[in-house]
């Protein structure tokens, strides 16, 4: 298929069918191979050429690694060389990120690594359930239109809807506060659909106006990608301003507790992490925008396209109301455990009870049966979703986060990291406590971004307190600092499950959530190890 070009901003394209802006953008297409694709012909060489090198380059780095004469268990070294190789594939693309994951959790099955049954068992994790969930209600909320409503509202606020720059400042924001309270998965997936549906009338914008070809690729545009990355992002950020933001807060605070018997209250925790995570969005919004520039900051007009298109929906249906309301239960059971721990404590028996039982995959779950169960025409036994509707739901992220998980959980059977960890600061000769703290931070959210954020946590704390010890430094800032880090991984689909269900959108190539997110994890990795030490010493963390 033949690339095509974008024109530049104010030009008007002439020639070639007009896109269907909402069909491409809320259609759920997500892994695209390049003939589904419109690349300019520069785009369409690099793609080209990393893909083709991917090929080649994956089996290659596979094999030299498994074969260097290394002082490593042999386990450790095959998970290692495979999980190397894996890492080549997503960065590549040569086939579909899920696809690569899948070549890798067989390789390490095949390669005698560990049993299939262990291997497999993370697929029936809490997380992928919660992401079934969460992309059922989303496919309602964009079927019956409930995604659009929402949109036209935020669009139609005095001020905001006339800036492309607010509505992504205003979309971080929210996706901040919120995931302070609520799961950082669930946080994205309420709002992914409202941000899609947003962005849809932005392309249309651009579309009616000239600012690109009337058959352009809307999934392409930049400003799609700052919305996406900025919701992904935000909510990273928000996750770790209270414990039970983010599940590695949880992990963490318990190791730590659990090692060196100091408790970080509610509180310490968040005065702690407020300024870096304040810090940290400041950062984010000036430097995603930079990197994403929207091909249009103004939009004239969108008052009265609004008004018009909010006229037009008429009042809510049926549907629309059955939808909202399984929405509505679903994040109200997920935000009850926050409010339990807000006014019993995490550590009483009612938040341990409602914690467990609430479980966010099974609230995920729970709210997805409900729009199976309301009625829209009682008499014709028609409810909210069908089973057709349902099984559009993007099943690629849902693989590709499932064998994040799966490397995790190697990683931490096999011991493999572990001897990274030990490896790593026999070599370099860590001893300070600044130098512990540093590698903490590096060492979390390198694992973060090649597995889970919860694995990441799982995985690094237990192997700096016993450094530190042995170093004879306090475990405490250096443990809460890997704690942190573990958060911070912003490059690969995979790093988070927030990264996964933006990636899956289709809105954000791989190669620019590498670019946006490296810069992110370097200024993360600098405001951790600077800020942490003395926020804890300010609050008596630790003390």
């Amino acid at each position: 298929m033949a690339a095509h070009h974008d024109r530049p901003p104010g030009s008007r394209g002439a020639g070639g069918a007009r896109t269907d802006v909402e069909k491409v953008l809320l259609g759920g297409t997500t892994y695209r191979s390049l003939a589904e694709q419109r690349l300019s012909p520069a785009e369409e060489r690099f793609e080209k050429g990393r893909r083709m090198v991917g090929w080649f380059l994956a089996p290659a780095v596979a094999l030299l690694f498994g074969l260097l004469p290394l002082d490593m268990d042999g386990t450790q070294q095959t998970l290692g060389a495979v999980l190397l190789g894996v890492i080549v594939l997503w960065i590549c693309e040569p086939v579909p990120i899920p696809v690569g994951g899948l070549i890798g959790v067989s390789a390490i099955i095949l390669l005698g690594v560990a049993p299939s049954d262990e291997v497999l068992a993370p697929f029936g994790s809490t997380t992928v359930f919660t992401f079934i969930g969460a992309f059922i209600l989303a496919q309602a909320m964009l079927k019956h239109g409930v995604a659009q409503r929402v949109a036209f509202f935020v669009l139609g606020l005095p001020g905001v809807g006339r800036s492309t720059v607010r509505i992504i400042l205003a979309f971080g924001g929210i996706t901040c506060v919120l995931s302070a309270f609520v799961s950082n998965t669930a946080t994205v997936a309420m709002l992914m659909p409202t941000a899609l549906g947003i962005l849809a009338v932005i392309a249309r914008l651009m579309q009616d106006r000239g600012v690109v070809r009337p058959d352009f690729d809307p999934l392409r545009v930049r400003v799609g990608a700052a919305l996406m990355l900025m919701l992904a992002y935000g909510a990273s950020v928000g996750g770790l301003i209270t414990p039970v933001g983010a599940p590695p807060n949880l992990i963490g605070r318990g190791l730590i507790e659990e090692a060196t018997g100091q408790r970080v209250s509610f509180a310490q925790w968040t005065l702690t992490a407020l300024p870096i995570c304040a810090l940290m969005f400041a950062v984010l919004g000036v430097i995603l925008l930079l990197i994403n520039r929207p091909e249009v900051r103004r939009i004239e007009g969108v008052e009265d396209y609004i008004r018009d298109r909010r006229a037009e929906q008429g009042p809510m249906s049926r549907a629309e109301k059955n939808t909202v309301v399984a929405f509505g239960v679903t994040v109200t059971l997920w935000l009850l455990p926050a409010v339990v721990g807000l006014v019993s404590g995490t550590g009483s028996d009612a938040y341990a009870l409602v914690d467990d039982r609430l479980n966010e995959g099974v609230v995920a779950v729970v709210g997805a049966a409900l729009l199976f169960i309301l009625p829209v025409d009682w008499s014709r036994q028609e409810t909210t979703m069908t089973w057709r509707d349902a099984s559009r739901i993007d099943w690629g992220t849902i693989l590709l986060f499932g064998t994040g998980i799966i490397f995790g959980a190697m990683l931490s059977s096999t011991g493999l990291a572990k001897t990274i960890g030990e490896s790593a600061s026999s070599t370099l000769g860590i001893a300070s406590s600044f130098a512990i703290t540093a590698f903490a931070v590096v060492l979390a959210i390198l694992i973060s971004e090649t597995t889970s954020n919860t694995a990441s946590a799982a995985v690094v704390v237990p192997i700096v307190i016993p450094l530190a010890v042995a170093a004879g430094v306090d475990p405490f800032v250096p443990a809460l600092a890997a704690t942190f880090g573990a958060s911070f991984g912003f490059m690969l689909p995979v790093s988070t499950p927030q990264n996964a269900i933006v990636y899956g959108t289709g809105c954000v190539p791989i190669t620019r959530m590498i670019r946006s997110g490296i810069t992110f994890d370097v200024v993360g990795a600098i405001l951790i190890i600077a800020i942490l030490p003395v926020m804890a010493a300010l609050t008596g963390i630790g003390g």
